[in-house]
Order: structure tokens, then sequence, then C-alpha cells
């Protein structure tokens, strides 16, 4: 991937790379250009930034404005990490290019309606897409290469999720950004088929879903907050209600009182301390427990 270029503040459009342009709007939003695809460095609250995109916009592009981009691409901490963004595209899009995959029609029954068309990625590689979903179906010789942890018997792979075992079987079919979604996607939720693939245990932080079950097991006798609010009748604190295990379903539901300054839930979920977190029965901001 190319290194994300030092900040650029031109009005006008600057080349920073081969495909890829980078300007400010009028309004002053940090813009870029890859082919047909749009982004902006758009502010949210709190002094944070996040990432939209749009297709094919016509207007030059200090004339953008926000109401130009509609898809919301996920949080983003700084130009640097804006920038680094709209050159991972430009790769994936140059090696997407380069793989020559083709689109065929094709009216073939699949398992989320008949397909409206399809991109073959290679011959038995095929992705279709329906009415309402669409993912990847292998013909035998393929599907019998995709690793048994994720194989599916009927060689369909839907595209949210599944898709993945296609990526992983198949690395030469898809660009490098596809490959370390892949990765990732395979980490966080199929951990098991991860280390059966790669010979060895996924570390502390490397797997959502692994981390989510080694919290579980950790805190299965502790209470764990279901739901918090912002205490009017305490200031400073924050009113939690727990279960043991963090258990949604648990008949058995307590209250306590934590500092806001330390409340912070992280991935799994905020621990209270029963030594420090006092247990409360007074007057709450849920209302259901009025």
């Amino acid at each position: 991937m190319n290194a994300p270029q030092p900040a650029l503040h031109a009005d006008d459009p600057t080349s920073a790379s081969a495909g890829v342009l980078f300007a400010r709007t009028r309004d002053g939003l940090l813009v870029a250009k890859v082919g047909d695809n749009s982004f902006v460095m758009m502010p949210g609250a709190n002094g944070r930034y996040y990432l939209a995109s749009a297709w094919r916009l016509r207007p030059p592009m200090e004339e953008w404005r926000r109401a130009d981009f509609y898809s919301h691409g996920g949080e983003l901490e700084h130009e640097a990490a804006f920038r680094a963004h709209v050159h991972e595209n430009a790769e994936h899009q140059r090696q997407r290019a380069a793989l020559g995959r083709r689109e065929i029609r094709s009216h073939a029954n699949t398992p989320w309606g008949v397909s409206q068309g399809a991109i073959v990625y290679s011959d038995g590689v095929v992705i279709h897409s329906t009415a309402g979903h669409g993912g990847f179906h292998l013909d035998a010789a393929h599907n019998a290469k995709v690793h048994p942890s994720l194989r599916a018997p009927d060689g369909w792979y839907e595209e949210d999720c599944a898709w993945v075992a296609v990526a992983q079987a198949f690395p030469e079919l898809f660009t490098g950004y596809e490959r370390r979604c892949a990765d990732r996607s395979i980490r966080d939720w199929y951990p098991d088929a991860w280390e059966a693939i790669h010979g060895r245990p996924l570390r502390p932080g490397e797997s959502y879903k692994k981390g989510r079950r080694e919290f579980e097991r950790d805190h299965a006798v502790r209470w764990v907050v279901i739901s918090a609010i912002r205490s009017d009748y305490h200031p400073g604190m924050t009113e939690c209600v727990a279960t043991l295990g963090g258990d949604r379903r648990a008949a058995e539901q307590r209250r306590y009182l934590v500092p806001s300054s330390e409340y912070n839930p992280g991935h799994f979920g905020f621990v209270i301390d029963e030594d420090r977190h006092p247990l409360y029965d007074g007057l709450s901001n849920f209302s259901g427990w009025r």
C-alpha cells in the first residue's frame, strides 16, 4: 500500500499518487477522489471525525458538500488515517482491475432467490447478486479446497460473513485489501477455524469472539453491567444495572453507582467491583426502576 502523503491544504485538486486526488472544499472539508469513488473526512461530535463516501459526484471537488455523501465508513482518528484509507482504496481498485473479473447475466437459483447478475472470479468461483442478498457459489472441485472448518457442504457462501472462506481458500482471486478483511473476520468470528488453519493459538486481543468467550468465562460469577445511565440524583455518578456474568436473561438484577469518570464498558462490558462500587436502591433515572 502507498504510504500516506503529507497533508495538502491547497484549494485546487492535487494528485497525491496515481489515480488519487485530494482537495479542500469551499466549506473546508478534506475530500478525495479515486476513480468514481468520492470520500470526505466528515466532522462529527466532540471533535471526532468519520469517513463518508459517495459515487460519481459530478461537480468539481471544491464544490462538494456534506449533503452529497451518504455512506458511513466508520470513525477516523485523524487526517493521516483518512489519507491512508484513500490510498488503500486506490490500491484495492488497481488490484481488482488487474484480476480480470467479469460480469455475466445469470438467472441461477441461489439460497437468497433468483440471481439478477453475477461476477466470475474464475471458472467455478462465481458471486451472485439477488434482490435482497447474495454470495459466492463454488463448484464441487473448488469447494473441496475450502478448509474443512469453514467449508459449506452445498458450496454457497453468503456475502456478509461466510465469503471469507472463499478468500482464505483462493487468495490469488482477491485483492490485498480483501485478503486482509477476510483474515480479520476469520480471527474475529471464526477463531477456532483460524487456529486450525494457522496452527497456533490466537493471542489476547487478536479475536473479538475468543476475547468475548474468555471474558464470559472469567466473569461468570461477577456482576457485569448490562445497562447504564448518568445519574441526575448523584452528579458525577453513573447508575448501572448489572447481572451475574452480564446475562440479560437473568431474573436477578442489581443496581450500582459507579463514578462516571471510571465507567468504561470496553469491548465486552464493565465489571462491578463490589468493594468499591456501592449497591444502590435509591431514586433512578431508569424508567423501569422508578
